[in-house]
């Protein structure tokens, strides 16, 4: 690698943690809050577990927190170690990158004239997360989940749900129903500052090695490649598939990166680059390993990369 791309790599991989830092601090803040409000996860336990009404009110709760891709992480490992239902959980995961009022407001900045991408974006990203939290809910959480994230999650679940041999404490053969748990207590503020440190640095290093490994493969792969395939229905939208994986921009300011090249491509591609992005690219896949497993990871993206050529396909037999 020569000096000048090595500089222009160093440069994409200070833009890429100096834009997703902040709200990674975000996400983990949330989550530190909400674990110091509601120490027991009591509220969690109540989401709807339904698979369509689940993802419905994740995704209404990622409207209400401003979180992108990285960081809607720590507040779904939040909602997850709390006990909430997967199917609510993983559909914050998926949808609230998207469906947050700062993405919404600069995708309405970036594309005014273009009324139908204003509505399709949060369409597609509600499809999105749909069809992953429906996919993933088909593995076992024993192998969908960390063993660390099951290990809280099984110590949030209620007594008649998981045994006291699960939790790994009580006594040893007692009935369920014999037993009652003590109120979870809520820990010192420091405590809950402390706790959110901890993640927030190993959060931090995990985006730091996928911002890295992403300015590297977008330097020794350059843009106009991609773009030159802009002007094929299937290409097109394959192309900016994998465009959106290398950027890892953040999904809050993608669609001014996308206004760029918007006139070079197909609406379907345009539409796959600003749904793929948000849910999976190289920096996120990364951050997925404090919650799923390699298994599970693997099928988000494979699933992710499937419905987004499928929408995109539709919307250029639609717009073309």
């Amino acid at each position: 690698m020569t000096l000048e791309r090595l500089a222009t790599a160093w440069a994409v991989f200070q833009g890429l943690v100096v834009e997703a830092m902040p709200f990674l601090l975000l996400g983990v803040a949330i989550a530190s809050i909400a674990r110091w409000l509601n120490p027991g996860g009591a509220w969690l336990q109540r989401l709807p577990s339904h698979p369509l009404g689940g993802p419905l009110t994740g995704a209404a709760l990622g409207f209400a927190l401003p979180a992108c891709e990285c960081g809607n992480v720590p507040v779904a490992r939040r909602l997850l170690a709390g006990g909430a239902p997967l199917a609510t959980a993983l559909g914050f995961l998926f949808a609230a990158p998207v469906l947050n009022p700062i993405v919404l407001a600069s995708t309405w900045a970036a594309f005014p004239d273009r009324p139908w991408l204003l509505l399709a974006r949060p369409g597609g990203a509600l499809v999105l997360s749909l069809v992953l939290a429906s996919l993933l809910r088909l593995l076992p959480e024993a192998v969908l989940l960390t063993p660390a994230l099951l290990e809280e999650r099984r110590l949030s679940q209620p007594l008649e749900a998981v045994g006291l041999l699960e939790r790994r404490g009580g006594v040893i053969g007692a009935a369920p129903s014999a037993a009652v748990p003590a109120a979870p207590r809520r820990p010192p503020l420091g405590e809950a500052l402390g706790h959110g440190v901890r993640e927030f640095n190993n959060l931090a290093l995990l985006l730091v090695a996928g911002s890295g490994i992403a300015a590297l493969v977008q330097t020794l792969l350059p843009r106009s490649w991609l773009l030159a395939l802009g002007s094929s229905p299937t290409l097109s939208i394959l192309a900016l598939m994998l465009l959106a994986v290398v950027v890892s921009v953040c999904s809050s300011v993608d669609a001014f990166l996308a206004l760029g090249f918007a006139a070079q491509v197909t609406p379907g591609a345009l539409l796959a680059f600003l749904l793929l992005g948000p849910v999976v690219d190289l920096k996120s896949i990364g951050l997925f390993g404090v919650l799923l497993r390699p298994r599970a990871i693997a099928l988000t993206t494979a699933g992710a990369a499937l419905a987004t050529l499928l929408i995109g396909q539709w919307v250029n037999l639609w717009k073309l």
